[in-house]
């Protein structure tokens, strides 16, 4: 009796272990109600392998963005994810199916809290484990079992691709309504980053005519971790968010409340962004830079509610407004919220002693949105070099000039030593790192030396030393504030309005008879002069 009940105090606190980790997820009641509806009523466990089958992924049709062509290898690869996963982290001790505790654990294995390392070695076995399952070879070598094992061996450029897409994928799943078509995102960006960073070849390769899957270079483990944790830190919650979305599909499911399974729609992400410099794989790059709330924001102007609709969290387009700074003032005063900046430029570029003109596209988040002062504002703010390669700058906190953005002043007063009209980042007046001109037409480019506020690197391949003019092509401002700043300056935008009615209108109870009037004495005096004179002769 005494062993049977120290049996069941170890079972007890290994429940209540496990709960707690769970727990500080916040997944808990999720993993509570989807084990009582998937739960067996006279074993009270889970069937293994109808457990496998939820997890599994199938879709009818894959695309990528700008008809890009998708390996016949990746929907075999996608086929395994979910059994693989769920072979990975959810094993039942006494095969036939899963207890609460084993349940539990699973989820706390898969997407409890734990470093980034650590993610991202949970991460790279599920690839690994979901290539072997699906018949392709893998370079990586995990010494141990642990989460925080040493990982060695290499990744090829194509398993990259593979990788990165299969990320998008575990994210697209909770947010495609059930889709039967999969839309994978253009990655050239990212993956070319990764090559630039992790191999010896790639300062010398032509990022810009270069066909990802045509490159047979291999990526040592360890310094594509390195890129990973500093260039894309969140793309391990994809693991979670999959999770999630598949547990909460079985509780939707059972009760009969799934969302229908339907392609129209399901396309949106394809429509938006097709004409704009934001495409979804840049979106999701600069989302996979940070763990905030801008991630969702940024995210999720890839995933509308209608394709054929405009995009509300586009405020500023030149293509359609128009260049200049007042154009663009129009369209985001008032909005005092996050906003994205991208521009889109084209100049001669140098490399391999020759020159050429060359098309690029930068961005940079202003946290409190424009402000029209002729100093450096805001409190923080990133930069990013976006396309071809793409690289994060984040704040150095070594100086505050985060953003510089100044309209003509309205009262044209005479100013000895005027301020220079335009949108400014980093650097000092006069001489920042990126400074747009006032009528869009040109935007120049510094190098990092002069600039103490954001971390150094180039903006655009093979940038030099020397300051870099350009011509924009197109600028676009995105709004990353959600539905309460959008509101705020609409209101804002109304008042404005009916401040500007106001003083149009005219109050003719203040008039008598015109023949009486002031203005009409005064109209007569400049037209002649003399006329009073010879009435009184």
């Amino acid at each position: 009796m005494g062993a049977s009940s120290s049996t069941d105090n170890k079972e007890l606190s290994e429940k209540r272990e496990i709960e707690s980790l769970a727990a500080s997820t916040g997944a808990l009641p999720l993993l509570q109600r989807s084990f009582s509806k998937l739960a067996d009523a006279h074993t009270n466990t889970v069937s293994f392998q109808s457990f496998k089958k939820s997890f599994t992924l199938s879709y009818k049709t894959t695309t990528c963005e700008g008809d890009k062509t998708v390996p016949d290898s990746f929907p075999r690869l996608l086929e395994h994810l979910g059994p693989s996963l769920v072979d990975l982290f959810f094993v039942p001790e006494k095969g036939g199916g899963l207890s609460w505790v084993e349940f539990a654990r699973g989820y706390v294995k898969c997407c409890g809290r734990m470093s980034a390392s650590m993610s991202y070695n949970t991460l790279l076995r599920v690839f690994h484990l979901t290539s072997q399952n699906a018949g392709f070879s893998s370079k990586l070598e995990f010494e141990s079992d642990e989460a925080d094992c040493k990982i060695n061996g290499s990744v090829s450029t194509v398993e990259l691709v593979m990788f990165l897409w299969m990320c998008w994928t575990m994210s697209w799943d909770g947010r495609s309504s059930r889709s039967t078509d999969l839309f994978l995102p253009d990655i050239s960006h990212l993956v070319m980053s990764a090559l630039v960073s992790c191999t010896e070849s790639g300062a010398s390769l032509d990022v810009w005519d270069s066909d990802v899957f045509g490159l047979e270079l291999e990526l040592p483990v360890g310094k594509f971790l390195t890129w990973a944790l500093t260039t894309i830190p969140s793309l391990t919650e994809c693991l979670s968010h999959f999770c999630n979305a598949r547990l909460q599909h079985c509780l939707n499911a059972e009760d009969g409340s799934g969302p229908s399974k339907s392609a129209g729609g399901d396309d949106s992400a394809s429509k938006t962004c097709e004409n704009t410099l934001l495409t979804c794989g840049r979106a999701w790059a600069i989302s996979l830079t940070s763990k905030n709330t801008l991630s969702e924001e940024i995210l999720s102007s890839c995933f509308p509610c209608n394709g054929d609709e405009p995009n509300e969290n586009l405020l500023y387009r030149s293509y359609h407004h128009g260049k200049g700074m007042n154009r663009l003032w129009d369209n985001v005063q008032g909005y005092h919220a996050p906003i994205l900046l991208i521009v889109s430029a084209s100049g001669g570029v140098e490399h391999e002693a020759t020159s050429s003109e060359r098309k690029w596209v930068i961005g940079a988040i202003l946290q409190q949105g424009f402000e029209n002062r002729d100093t450096f504002c805001g409190s923080s703010g990133n930069l990013f070099s976006i396309s071809p390669v793409f690289h994060a700058f984040s704040s150095s906190g070594k100086e505050k000039n985060f953003a510089y953005s100044h309209l003509h002043p309205s009262g044209r007063v005479y100013d000895a030593n005027p301020k220079p009209v335009g949108i400014g980042f980093g650097g000092t007046q006069g001489n920042e790192r990126i400074f747009i001109d006032e009528d869009f037409a040109k935007i120049t480019i510094r190098h990092h030396a002069v600039d103490k506020t954001y971390q150094p690197g180039s903006l655009f391949p093979n940038q030099g030393y020397l300051p870099v003019e350009a011509l924009v092509s197109d600028v676009e401002a995105w709004a990353l504030g959600g539905k309460a700043a959008k509101e705020v300056q609409e209101a804002y935008k109304k008042r404005e309005e009916l401040f500007t009615d106001q003083r149009r209108k005219i109050d003719l109870k203040t008039f008598t008879n015109w023949e009486d009037s002031p203005e009409k004495m005064m109209m007569d005096m400049m037209g002649n002069p003399n006329a009073p004179a010879r009435e009184e002769r």
